[in-house]
């Protein structure tokens, strides 16, 4: 049997008001009264009808967040940092993943619609933002994580994707190398504009590097990015002359890499430095401890949680907010030369 608050109420003599308003501790109910009701809403078991609270309020208290892998540890902290956020202000998370499909990701997303949520949070895997245009259609405040639109004017947070290619490949050239590879990620503006930090740190000290040396491994996700980096190094493994350093695109792909390695019996860093991105829990457990470029996920997460409450709290504003990250270099064994 589903418990009410009128049931509640008639059991103790007081207005259905009364019990709301001791739920959420109001300081004009007497403690004495806001004991009894507490105690027996424990003791009932009560669970609030959150969609009849909605219908009052206009408000859901649920954040929709959809990302294009719940196996990444990317989004994953990201998701721990954002949730732990919005919990503090009794919001709370619903996370969707888009396998990377663009069209998953629309269908998602119109179910989440449906659900009427407070805000949306959306790391995009399209290739155009058009499919995004409904949040403003709907009315509903959306933030863009980890991946924009250049066209596209939308709250954002994330991390410089210029940088992180160029912190990466100014350390393999602070270590000494003189002919670095890439393996870069998919078309979208992360992929692009980590390739543009390397290619920008080359330029820099005079270095460049042939077409042939920048080897694409697409959408590489938690999934199948150790195979692609293996495959993208056999690629590299072939060139002449070999690369004495490479800039990974993300950890799970320079593992793959550094797996290919070994295989061919190269020495990490003798042969061939490797330097990823994301900085993985995992990194320290490797044969060779993972150099890799820190994203800060867990701040993104936090940073994006504290975006939503203003959007929410304050009147809407024309002019979207940006929060751009600056990425850290954390320097281990596989690139330490030097």
């Amino acid at each position: 049997m589903v418990v009410r608050l009128k049931d509640i109420a008639a059991e103790l003599g007081v207005s259905v008001v009364t019990v709301s308003r001791a739920l959420r501790d109001r300081p004009d109910i007497a403690e004495e009264t806001k004991a009894k009701i507490l105690d027996r809403v424990k003791r009932l078991n009560y669970r609030p009808n959150l969609t009849a609270r909605s219908l009052v309020t206009g408000r859901s208290s649920l954040i929709g967040l959809v990302v294009p892998d719940l196996i990444h540890p990317f989004f994953a902290e990201i998701a721990k940092g954002l949730s732990a956020k919005l919990r503090e202000k009794d919001y709370f998370l619903i996370v969707s993943s888009s396998e990377s499909d663009p069209q998953l990701e629309q269908d998602e997303i119109e179910h989440m619609l449906a659900h009427h949520l407070d805000c949306f949070v959306v790391a995009s895997c399209q290739k155009e933002p058009d499919s995004l245009r409904k949040f403003g259609d709907a009315g509903v405040p959306l933030v863009l994580i980890d991946r924009s639109f250049p066209r596209f004017p939308c709250h954002f947070v994330g991390v410089d994707d210029y940088e992180v290619g160029e912190l990466a490949t100014e350390h393999l050239i602070a270590q000494g190398c003189k002919r670095i590879a890439h393996i870069r990620g998919p078309v979208t503006n992360v992929g692009n504009r980590r390739a543009e930090g390397y290619r920008a740190a080359l330029e820099k000290h005079g270095m460049g590097a042939p077409e042939n040396y920048v080897v694409a491994c697409g959408e590489a996700s938690d999934s199948d990015g150790e195979t692609r980096g293996r495959r993208a190094m056999e690629e590299i493994l072939a060139l002449k002359p070999r690369p004495d350093g490479i800039f990974c695109f993300n950890d799970t792909v320079a593992v793959g890499a550094m797996d290919q390695a070994f295989e061919a019996g190269l020495k990490i860093p003798k042969h061939i430095a490797i330097v990823g991105c994301g900085n993985f829990h995992y990194s320290s457990k490797l044969q060779v401890p993972l150099t890799s470029v820190d994203q800060r996920s867990r701040e993104i997460g936090e940073r994006t949680a504290k975006m939503i409450m203003t959007l929410l709290e304050k009147p809407p504003s024309a002019r979207p907010r940006t929060v751009i990250l600056k990425p850290e270099l954390i320097a281990r064994e596989s690139s330490r030369i030097k």
